[in-house]
């Protein structure tokens, strides 16, 4: 098999997939379990500083999105960091990376905005021997209504300053947990490297309310009749968390940003994504808290064959895909593909013919010769992929490039209609 040791930031596990900062890494116990399972390393729980203690909610903090089969797709969560002593904390962080020399930890950490709490924390918690420091400026909720979390990531002014402190009070590397809910990631991973960061992780969860309740017509979860916006994961945030991630990795200023990869990651499928889009390692919670640590032998197995039938090492998938991710305005417009539909697998459920009728462009037929025939009609496709998409047969339809493949490539840039075009 694949060797999947992964080095990030000078610090070796046996493979690249870590436990996130969240629930499944609250305590030793937890944190044990997992290294006993497989897993290459772990983000602890968000720790803050000594004082008044963290207070949660006692009635529900989960709320999930399902699909038709009751799968968990999504999930939303209003959980606070650690409620428990910060000295307890550290005394197991001390412990655990004792009996686990060989695997990643990471001490998340989330401070008030002064240079104060930076300098005094920081050297207390690193003297538990753990490898570097998550700064969590992404957590949505909660503390975001105490200037921290979101709060912070969300203006990257502040993002550089609380950086910059971490950086001046720590010896081990820094990396800056970013918040998805901002218009452009690309300034807040900028403040971060301006700030010192040796790296960056992302996303942490969205802004979200699951839904209602159908009953009480109040949002759900409630507590106690009331309910509050949350964070969302999961696999249904995948493809926003990917965009964030290959945007750092594409753009000048940030490209050679390390990244931590987080957001959906389910399966061995998902960790080649991030891997491929950008990011040196991924982080998983939500599936963790859906199947249990032991997903660890799936995502390693499948990680390790990928890497074996493509003949490529871990190391090598690493941006593999960033080049081919450009702006709209750089892509060929005389590029063509048209679909096809291979009639040996077609099941004749009409489902591409209905979509394309009422939402497209009329072009695949519902009968030939009066027999239910379902066929594309090229003078009418436009390659949108829209039947692609909703064929419930695997590779039942597919696309077809029917343009010349050496023709002259043309993009908006020069195209004749753009008025903004230069000669």
């Amino acid at each position: 098999m694949a060797d999947l040791t992964s080095e990030f930031l000078g610090i070796t596990s046996p493979n690249p997939f870590w436990l996130a900062s969240a629930p499944p890494t609250d305590k030793a116990y937890n944190v044990n379990r997992a290294f006993e399972a497989g897993w290459g390393g772990a983000v602890w729980k968000t720790l803050g500083e000594e004082g008044p203690p963290i207070v949660n909610v006692s009635g529900p903090r989960y709320g999930a999105l399902h699909s038709n089969e009751r799968r968990v797709i999504g999930f939303n969560n209003i959980e606070l960091i650690t409620d428990r002593p910060l000295q307890t904390n550290l005394d197991e962080i001390r412990q655990i990376k004792r009996d686990w020399p060989d695997r990643a930890l990471v001490a998340s950490v989330m401070l008030p905005m002064t240079e104060k709490a930076w300098k005094e924390n920081l050297p207390r918690i690193e003297d538990t021997g753990c490898d570097a420091f998550e700064l969590n400026f992404g957590c949505p909720h909660g503390m975001s209504e105490r200037g921290m979390g979101s709060a912070v990531g969300q203006v990257p002014e502040y993002i550089q300053m609380a950086t910059e402190w971490a950086k001046s009070a720590a010896s081990i590397p820094v990396i800056v947990k970013l918040t998805p809910n901002v218009t452009n990631i690309v300034p807040p991973a900028k403040a971060a490297l301006d700030g010192g960061a040796d790296a960056v992780s992302l996303i942490n969860t969205i802004n979200s309310i699951m839904r209602v309740d159908y009953d009480t017509l109040t949002m759900y979860p409630t507590t106690d009749g009331m309910g509050t916006h949350g964070g969302y994961c999961g696999e249904a945030v995948k493809p926003i968390a990917l965009n964030m991630v290959a945007e750092i990795a594409r753009t000048r200023e940030t490209g050679a940003l390390p990244i931590s990869g987080i957001g959906g990651v389910t399966d061995w499928r998902d960790a080649v994504d991030f891997l491929a889009l950008g990011a040196s390692n991924v982080q998983v919670c939500t599936a963790a808290m859906v199947y249990g640590f032991k997903i660890i032998e799936d995502l390693v197995d499948g990680l390790s064959t990928f890497l074996d039938d493509k003949g490529i090492a871990l190391q090598d998938l690493i941006g593999k895909a960033v080049p081919s991710v450009t702006d709209w305005q750089y892509l060929n417009l005389n590029y063509v593909e048209k679909a096809v539909i291979d009639q040996d697998l077609c099941i004749k459920c009409g489902r591409c013919h209905v979509v394309c009728e009422d939402t497209s462009h009329q072009a695949i037929t519902h009968t030939v010769n009066g027999e239910r025939h379902f066929e594309v009609i090229d003078d009418e496709c436009v390659g949108c992929n829209l039947c692609v998409s909703v064929c419930p047969v695997d590779r039942c339809i597919t696309m077809k490039q029917t343009s010349d493949p050496d023709g002259d490539k043309l993009n908006w840039t020069a195209h004749p209609n753009n008025p903004m075009r230069t000669s």
